[in-house]
């Protein structure tokens, strides 16, 4: 089993730092992945990327959220030209970085979001997508 990074994140990188298998890998190019993505036959199941979240968006595979009921305010982000995800962030992650995702969205209390295409999502970042690009270390924190 694995843990599954949901469009809660807004890149702030803790993750990556704690992470002992460094199974977690910032998307890129970022327009088509927004999260950070972790590697299912890597991860080891630790839980340590949980708490680091600021933006709980981290679970458990098996309790990912179905569906996730906004208790209102949080910030979704979704890839280049999803509908209805046109307000953009701008942030800073854990080491002073200015992050900025152009397609996100602000919940309102009671807003329901489907993560289960994320799940789906994250395996096949790895598997059909760019998982482990060259220079993605640098580009972590």
């Amino acid at each position: 089993m694995t843990h599954i990074i949901t469009s809660l994140c807004l890149r702030d990188s803790g993750c990556v730092d704690v992470c002992p298998v460094e199974c977690i890998v910032p998307g890129m190019p970022q327009e088509k992945y927004p999260l950070y993505y972790i590697d299912p036959d890597t991860c080891i199941d630790c839980g340590a990327c949980v708490p680091e979240c600021p933006y709980e968006a981290i679970f458990s595979e098996d309790d990912v959220p179905e569906p996730f009921v906004a208790a209102g305010g949080e910030i979704v982000a979704k890839p280049e030209g999803t509908a209805g995800y046109d307000k953009e962030y701008t942030g800073e992650n854990q080491h002073g970085v200015e992050v900025k995702l152009s397609n996100t969205k602000v919940l309102e209390a009671d807003d329901e979001v489907d993560f289960d295409d994320e799940v789906k999502a994250n395996y096949e970042f790895f598997e059909d997508g760019p998982g482990y690009w060259e220079g993605w270390e640098d580009h972590a924190n």
